[in-house]
């Protein structure tokens, strides 16, 4: 997320910062479950955090992972008893300001450059969606495959001598959760690129050394990284 005056992050953390108190979470807790009732909306100023769901028998997916100056909103805005839809655990050490929901909706609701800047937010979010949506149905496994590794580029890509470092460390297992496949899958398909030289992967940290290559596979249409991210 853009980090200016206007983004619905910046004028929360301006607002509630001097309100709330910054919470500490380690890595690996879990924030909230799909289906509780929604309590709370977070500010994520410091670390990674998976929204997620998993399916009734037992398999995972990664809807998205968030980093550093990210809100999370995921429930239905202003209905009565809203739950929310998805589950949060945090992958890193984190620090979050965390904020009541009915806080938070009387924020935006008074507010009338919170809620535009909210209202801005949320259709980026919608497009992110659509088009992580069009890759996967367009692209097979294969192609969505290469569409969340360019998108972990645009999000967490180091440059280095040999490629674009993802700084994020992902077991093939995450991987698959994010693209919706099987770790079978996932892995014949990481050897293939492995074997042409167009990623390395070593202590759990991908490097891709041919962005260009996965570019052309999925026919990219070169968003700005506001829109192709992982987030």
């Amino acid at each position: 997320m853009q980090d200016t005056n206007s983004s619905i992050y910046s004028l929360m953390v301006q607002f509630f910062q001097k309100r709330e108190p910054i919470q500490k979470v380690k890595s690996g807790s879990v924030l909230f479950q799909e289906k509780e009732s929604a309590q709370y909306v977070y500010l994520l100023l410091k670390g990674s955090i998976a929204l997620g769901r998993v399916h009734l028998r037992g398999k995972e997916f990664i809807l998205k992972i968030l980093n550093d100056r990210e809100l999370i909103v995921e429930y239905q805005l202003f209905k009565a008893n809203p739950r929310y839809q998805f589950y949060a655990k945090t992958i890193t050490d984190c620090e979050l300001l965390i904020i009541k929901r009915e806080q938070f909706e009387e924020f935006v609701l008074t507010d009338p450059e919170a809620m535009n800047a909210l209202v801005s937010w949320l259709s980026t979010g919608y497009l992110k969606a659509q088009m992580k949506c069009q890759d996967l149905i367009m692209n097979g496994k294969k192609g969505g495959l290469y569409s969340i590794l360019i998108r972990l580029c645009n999000t967490y890509g180091v440059k280095t001598e040999d490629g674009i470092l993802i700084n994020l460390p992902l077991t093939h297992q995450e991987l698959a959760n994010l693209t919706y496949g099987t770790r079978e899958v996932i892995q014949r398909s990481l050897k293939e690129l492995r074997e042409k030289d167009i990623i390395s992967y070593e202590n759990q940290l991908f490097t891709v050394k041919n962005l260009s290559y996965l570019r052309e596979e999925v026919d990219c249409q070169n968003c700005s990284f506001e829109i192709c991210g992982i987030n």
